[in-house]
């Protein structure tokens, strides 16, 4: 029998997942290649034989994604699988008619076919951009299961960036030293350091049935938390999904955000304190035209700053979560609001950045006047590191959801900003879960 030859494009995350799911013992399927974009430095690796199964004994190389014209002409490839995320509708249709105008067909695969069935209920929590509030709705959800006496086990998004992926097949997080035994980026710290620290155990990782079956012998209730604006990798029993008024119509044009926002059962409009009424107006429409069941709850992410007085008039320079400001496309994050509420003079940090941080830039022309806070390797930290000591400020503002200061050296004051979910009105997510925990009897 021919297998009919694959290259998976992805970035370390969905493209891994497909595979596992679907093509690993599938033999009507050889997967040539895998490709990787959008995340730096994740490309030119192998899938090692420990993941890729019996009809991959040497495992599967991992190529950037500029080399698939070599790589379809090489191996006579067929099929390309996009498995990737937060890409808007344009993006998209130039990567099929890209695929296409070199041979081979291009798919795009559902939830069907890689959606894992848990035997415990599962709660996920996604979005519809990057950025959208997904990090503090998860906290937020957790801990009032916690309050209601049971034991949610948080799964996450894979987000798995060491070379060596045979470290990261099913990783459990249940203290904060796990994130040093684990080689953690800052990236990983940012969304893992926050539930640890409440008290919920964590699983990440890269075989995502592998970490259900270990996770299900310990929870009472699974949470998805989603990256992106991926849907979730297990099927859900509660599907919550975030939108942002600040990117009106990014709900209904970027993939596949919007198939979160059309499955979903609750729908929450974050940012409302701080978006226009006719921006929230836009959102809520576009809502109720792809899905008119869903339940709508607005939210606002308040802001506290550790200390005020460190940044009050001085000049400073933001450093905001990576994801949200770059591929997520937001010029300014907590950090820069919280700057601005206490009257800082907000410094451009590109006349300071060094290396892969400079070359960040030059790739996200929005940015102005955040620095994102890049960190997806010790070569990469030391860089935001050097970028942040260079700069002729008086002090910094942390807008990332850890406190950066533990992981990297800054020679200058600096003061975190942190939020957290906050709905506005009833129904909220309180009454969603109380719904939620009776209907499965949880208690």
């Amino acid at each position: 029998m021919d297998r009919k030859k694959i290259v998976i494009m992805g970035a370390a995350g969905r493209d891994f997942h497909n595979f596992n799911t679907y093509f690993r013992d599938n033999e009507h399927y050889d997967v040539v290649a895998f490709t990787a974009e959008q995340i730096p430095g994740i490309e030119d690796r192998m899938y090692p034989p420990e993941l890729s199964g019996k009809l991959y004994p040497e495992g599967i190389r991992i190529y950037p994604e500029e080399k698939l014209p070599e790589l379809i002409e090489k191996y006579n490839v067929e099929q390309c699988i996009l498995a990737y995320s937060d890409l808007p509708y344009y993006t998209v249709g130039s990567k099929i008619a890209w695929v296409n105008s070199l041979g081979p067909d291009i798919r795009l695969m559902g939830p069907k076919l890689t959606m894992l069935k848990s035997k415990k209920p599962v709660v996920a929590i996604c979005a519809v951009r990057t950025g959208c509030g997904k990090s503090q709705t998860s906290r937020r959800v957790n801990q009032i299961l916690v309050d209601m006496g049971l034991k949610p086990v948080n799964i996450r998004h894979p987000m798995p960036y060491d070379p060596d992926l045979t470290t990261q097949i099913a990783q459990r997080y249940e203290v904060l030293e796990d994130l040093d035994r684990y080689n953690c980026t800052i990236e990983e710290r940012e969304e893992y350091e926050p539930m640890i620290s409440m008290g919920v155990i964590l699983y990440a990782g890269v075989d995502y049935g592998q970490i259900l079956e270990q996770a299900e012998k310990e929870a009472d209730v699974i949470t998805w938390d989603g990256g992106n604006n991926d849907f979730s990798f297990y099927k859900p029993d509660l599907l919550i999904t975030l939108v942002d008024p600040l990117r009106p119509g990014h709900e209904i044009s970027y993939y596949p955000g919007e198939t979160n926002l059309i499955m979903s059962d609750v729908v929450i409009i974050n940012k409302v304190v701080t978006a226009d009424y006719d921006d929230i107006e836009e959102v809520r429409d576009n809502i109720m035209a792809v899905n008119p069941n869903a339940i709508i709850i607005e939210a606002a992410s308040p802001l506290t700053v550790d200390d005020m007085d460190i940044i009050k008039g001085k000049r400073v320079i933001v450093v905001e979560d990576g994801p949200t400001v770059t591929h997520g496309d937001m010029p300014f994050g907590a950090g820069y609001v919280a700057a601005r509420k206490a009257g800082a003079i907000i410094v451009d940090p590109r006349p300071f950045a060094v290396g892969s941080i400079k070359e960040t830039f030059e790739k996200y022309m929005h940015l102005e006047d955040v620095l994102p806070a890049m960190g997806y390797g010790e070569t990469q930290m030391k860089e935001l590191e050097q970028t942040i000591n260079k700069s002729d400020v008086d002090a910094i503002v942390i807008g990332t959801p850890i406190d950066l200061g533990k992981l990297i050296k800054i020679n200058k004051p600096n003061t975190r900003v942190r939020y957290d979910l906050q709905e506005i009105g009833r129904p909220n997510l309180e009454d969603i879960l109380s719904e939620f925990v009776k209907k499965h009897k949880l208690k």
